[in-house]
C-alpha cells in the first residue's frame, strides 16, 4: 500500500519521509494549508527564538535534517550574539508591581536595585539621578535606531537619567522588543520596556515624582550562534539564492513561522522539480541584532552577484492574521496588509502578476533602498541586480502574543504559492 496523504505531511516534518524519494514524493506532496499549519506547530513549538538560545538552536537543527534528507549540503556559519539570561526584571512602585524587558544590549543594576525617584522625560528639567519615564506614541515598534526612540533616549540620559523606562505604546497592550545593532556602544545606563497595559500607576508615580526601584538582575555576555546555509548543486553556472530570519525576541509564530514555512516549503519543492540553477538557501541567526546573521551570510557566504540567478528575501510577518481593534482585540480570518512586497526591475511585472489580489502584497514596489526592508536593503546595495523581498508588522509583531493564533497555514498558503508562481517564472 503506498503513503497515505497524513504519512506524506508528518513524513515531511520528520526527518526523510519526503528525503527516501525526493522526487517522487516531494513532488506528490502539495504543500497545502494543512502541510503549512504542520510546519507552523512546530516551529512554534520550539519556543523563544532568541539569537543562539534553545529555540533558535532547535529549529535550525531540525531544518539541517530536513534538508540534508533531501540532498543539501548543509553546513553552519557560526558567529556570535549578545544575551541576557534574566533571572530578575522588575519596576516596583509603593505597592504596584511590574514584569519589565530588558533592552539589549543589556545593562544590569545592582541585585538589589536601583531605587531612585521616577520622573517623566516628557516633562523639561534636570534628570539627574532619576530613572526617566518614556512613554512612545502609539506604533508598531521594530527598533531602537527609530529616531523617536533614539532622540528621547538621547535627551533623557544628557538631562542626566540613571536608566530609562519605555512604553511601548502600541496594537496589543503588550511591550514590544526592540532591535539593537551589536556593534554600536548604545547607552551605558539600563533600559526597560514596560508593557502599555502596566503603566498607568507607573505614569502617575512619575506625574508624582515618586520614589521607584528598578531591577535588571541578569547574567549577561556573548554566545554562539548560527546561519543555517544548505545547498543543492546542480552545475549550473548560477545560483538561485533563498533567504529567511529564524530568530526574533519571542515565539515568533507569525513573525517567523510564516517565513519558514515558505521557505522550506520552497526548499522541497524546488529539490524535486530540478530547476537548471544551483538553490542555496538560508535560515539565518541574529536577526534583532539588526540584521546581523543576514550581515554575516552575505559578506562571508553568499554566492558573488555575477553568480546569482535570483535572491528571494522572505522577511517578517509574510502571512499574520489581521485583528479588528474593537476594545479588546478581534481575530479575523484574512492577513494583515501590513506587510510589503519589493522587486528589481527585471522581476516587477512576473511579481506583480503571482501576487495579484494577495492583500498587502499585490501593489509590490520597486527593490530599491528607499522601498526594500529588513536584509534586502543590504543585498541590493551589494550588487544582486535580481531580487525580490518582502517585510512586514503585524499587531503582535515582536511581542509574546506573537503564538499560533496570529498565523495558520491558510494565511501561508496563498503566499507560498505566488512565491513559487514568480521563481518558476524566472527560469
Amino acid at each position: 500500500m503506498g503513503a497515505s496523504r497524513r504519512d506524506l505531511l508528518v513524513g515531511a516534518l520528520g526527518v526523510g519521509a519526503l528525503a527516501a524519494a525526493p522526487g517522487a514524493q516531494a513532488a506528490a506532496a502539495k504543500f497545502d494549508a494543512a502541510w503549512l499549519q504542520m510546519v507552523l506547530e512546530r516551529f512554534a513549538g520550539f519556543g523563544g527564538k532568541a539569537s543562539g538560545g534553545a529555540g533558535d538552536n532547535a529549529s535550525g537543527d531540525w531544518l539541517e535534517k530536513e534538508l540534508t534528507a533531501l540532498g543539501y549540503r548543509c553546513e553552519r556559519q557560526a558567529f556570535e550574539v549578545p544575551y541576557a539570561d534574566v533571572r530578575q526584571a522588575t519596576l516596583v512602585a509603593g505597592g504596584r508591581r511590574a514584569e519589565v524587558f530588558p533592552q539589549a544590549t543589556v545593562r544590569t543594576t545592582a541585585v538589589g536595585g536601583l531605587t531612585a525617584p521616577l520622573k517623566s522625560s516628557a516633562m523639561p528639567g534636570s534628570l539627574d539621578g532619576a530613572i526617566a519615564l518614556v512613554v512612545l506614541p502609539y506604533s508598531r515598534w521594530v527598533s531602537m535606531a527609530q529616531p523617536v526612540i533614539r532622540a528621547a533616549l538621547k535627551d533623557a540620559f544628557d538631562r542626566g537619567a540613571a536608566a530609562a523606562v519605555v512604553v511601548t505604546t502600541g496594537p496589543t497592550g503588550e511591550v514590544i522588543g526592540l532591535n539593537v545593532s551589536p556593534s554600536e556602544p548604545g547607552f551605558q545606563k539600563p533600559v526597560v520596556l514596560l508593557a502599555p497595559k502596566d503603566a498607568p500607576p507607573f505614569v502617575a508615580a512619575a506625574k508624582a515624582g515618586a520614589t521607584v526601584t528598578l531591577t535588571v538582575d541578569a547574567e549577561v555576555g556573548r554566545r554562539p550562534a548560527y546561519n543555517l546555509i544548505a545547498r543543492l548543486d546542480r552545475g549550473a553556472a548560477k545560483t538561485l539564492i533563498v533567504t529567511t530570519p529564524r530568530s526574533g525576541w519571542f515565539t515568533c509564530a507569525a513573525e517567523r513561522g510564516a517565513g519558514v514555512a515558505i521557505w522550506l516549503s520552497l526548499a522541497l519543492g524546488l529539490a524535486a522539480a530540478k530547476p537548471k540553477v544551483n538553490l542555496e538557501f538560508a535560515a539565518t541567526s541574529g536577526h534583532e541584532y539588526i540584521y546581523l546573521g543576514g550581515e554575516r551570510y552575505l559578506e562571508h557566504h553568499a554566492p558573488k552577484p555575477a553568480d546569482t540567478h535570483a535572491w528571494v528575501h522572505i522577511g517578517a510577518s509574510a502571512a499574520a492574521r489581521d485583528w479588528h481593534e474593537l476594545g479588546a482585540l478581534r481575530p479575523l480570518p484574512s492577513a494583515d496588509a501590513q506587510r510589503v512586497l519589493t522587486a528589481t526591475p527585471d522581476l516587477l511585472e512576473r511579481t506583480r502578476r503571482a501576487f495579484h489580489g494577495i492583500t498587502g502584497l499585490e501593489a509590490t514596489y520597486e527593490a530599491n533602498k528607499a522601498n526594500a526592508g529588513g536584509e534586502l536593503v543590504n543585498v541590493i546595495e551589494a550588487g544582486y541586480v535580481s531580487a525580490i523581498g518582502l517585510y512586514g508588522g503585524h499587531r503582535y509583531f515582536h511581542t509574546a502574543g506573537d503564538d499560533m493564533r496570529c498565523v495558520s497555514g491558510e494565511l501561508v498558503e496563498p503566499v507560498a504559492a505566488a512565491f513559487r508562481a514568480v521563481i518558476d517564472a524566472t527560469f
